[in-house]
């Protein structure tokens, strides 16, 4: 009778393995639609109650385990925000519920991130996006990559505001011959600089360019005096020497500091002239020795050829975009595109083993192995994306297919209990 007893009891956990992988099917079925979703799998094992030796038959019946398959990517689909973000490939996000830091750590495999009241990218179940802040200048530090201690919520509206300092000017002129004859008047010529400066001002280097005239003959010779508009103080002095005969007839030939004279000296490797105003540093590019791409000193008339620069005054930002390396980077309306911050994915060894949360949401446990943080499209991690949205994992199709499996084996089981019941009253029916 035990061996009957244990037919029973096969089929009930029959039916209760069943039971689960009907629950599962249902939860895949219903987030089918959920963005991020990972789907759900039921595995079933054997229970051996017998060996199958001399002994009678004991039926151990069937154990059934779940797992979340995190490591299984759904498509992607386009969407028209910069900042919805999915992964082309392996990696997580970093995310949390707690606006003003870094934990609690949760990991996301994409979102749909807005800018709050603040300024800070959440996504539509109220989740921080974290990243590492840039420098005013654009760049991004150093961070440690095997804990989450540098991330920061990111904040777009405190780069609302920005400004593009000069650093550069490209000046390229003609001086005339004639003024450094003897005889010549001595006048000098100006040429005004505007730089911007840090907060966004628009300010003017002055540029004097005095000729060296000679008792006797021609001395080719230009004394230059770089004064700051601003505070009126000299911050560049240079005796620039031109050839007057040969092929480089009219190029700079030297580029020398009197003694005591204001500035960095010149540079002949790039041709720039440094100057410092305040803690600015602007680099005056006049053109490499020799070289018919650079202030010249030809015939008899003082011609400005071209200023360039770069820097723009104070901007607005107009928008944002997120790099497939994980740089999300403001738009300005002056067209500077300049970093606001870097979100870096993480990744485990063992995906499937960290901790699933509400949110399509992750934490890092003992099974899924520690976490590193990468930069986006490196190591092991794919590029992250922006207008982007990672779609569910349910596959609707297989989950159809297996509920008609599950249908059949519930009702297999189902069966086998009716059978036992049958053959249990006819062993009740051996004495009437």
């Amino acid at each position: 009778m035990s061996t009957l007893y244990s037919s029973f009891n096969a089929g009930i956990s029959g039916l209760n393995a069943n039971s689960t992988r009907l629950s599962v099917i249902s939860d895949n079925i219903a987030n089918s639609a959920t963005a991020g979703y990972k789907r759900q799998s039921v595995s079933f094992q054997a229970m051996i109650l017998s060996s199958g030796g001399a002994g009678a038959y004991m039926a151990g019946g069937v154990r059934s385990s779940t797992m979340r398959l995190i490591d299984e990517r759904g498509a992607l689909s386009p969407s028209s925000n910069p900042t919805d973000l999915a992964i082309s490939g392996r990696g997580f996000l970093p995310v949390t519920s707690n606006s003003q830091g870094n934990t609690p750590l949760m990991l996301a495999t994409t979102g749909s991130f807005r800018p709050d009241s603040q300024g800070i990218l959440r996504n539509e179940h109220g989740l921080v996006l974290l990243g590492w802040p840039a420098n005013p200048d654009g760049t991004v530090g150093t961070h440690s990559r095997d804990t989450a201690g540098g991330l920061q919520p990111v904040q777009i509206n405190r780069t609302q505001f920005n400004s593009d300092p000069t650093s550069e000017i490209n000046l390229r002129l003609n001086v005339p011959a004639t003024a450094t004859r003897e005889g010549a008047s001595g006048d000098p010529h100006d040429v005004t600089l505007e730089y911007f400066d840090a907060l966004g001002s628009s300010e003017a280097l002055n540029m004097r360019l005095t000729p060296v005239v000679p008792a006797t003959g021609t001395s080719n010779q230009w004394n230059v005096t770089i004064t700051d508009s601003s505070s009126g103080a000299v911050v560049g002095d240079y005796v620039i020497q031109f050839y007057d005969s040969g092929p480089n007839a009219g190029q700079i030939q030297s580029v020398t500091q009197p003694p005591a004279g204001e500035g960095a000296p010149y540079d002949p490797a790039t041709g720039e002239l440094a100057v410092t105003v305040g803690t600015q540093t602007l680099n005056l590019n006049i053109g490499r020795l020799s070289d018919g791409d650079s202030v010249t000193q030809m015939a008899s008339s003082f011609t400005p050829v071209s200023i360039i620069k770069n820097g723009s005054p104070v901007q607005s930002l107009l928008s944002v975009q997120v790099d497939p390396d994980g740089m999300l980077r403001g738009i300005y309306d002056s067209g500077l595109v300049r970093a606001i911050a870097q979100i870096p994915l993480i990744d485990v060894p063992n995906p499937n083993g960290l901790i699933s949360l509400d949110r399509q949401t992750y934490r890092v446990s003992e099974a899924s192995g520690p976490m590193f943080l990468w930069d986006a499209g490196d190591g092991p991690t794919g590029d992250l994306l922006g207008f982007a949205r990672e779609e569910s994992a349910t596959d609707i199709a297989n989950e159809l297919t297996n509920m008609i499996q599950t249908q059949r084996a519930y009702s297999s089981n189902a069966k086998v209990i009716q059978t036992v019941d049958e053959m249990l009253q006819e062993t009740t029916n051996i004495k009437r």
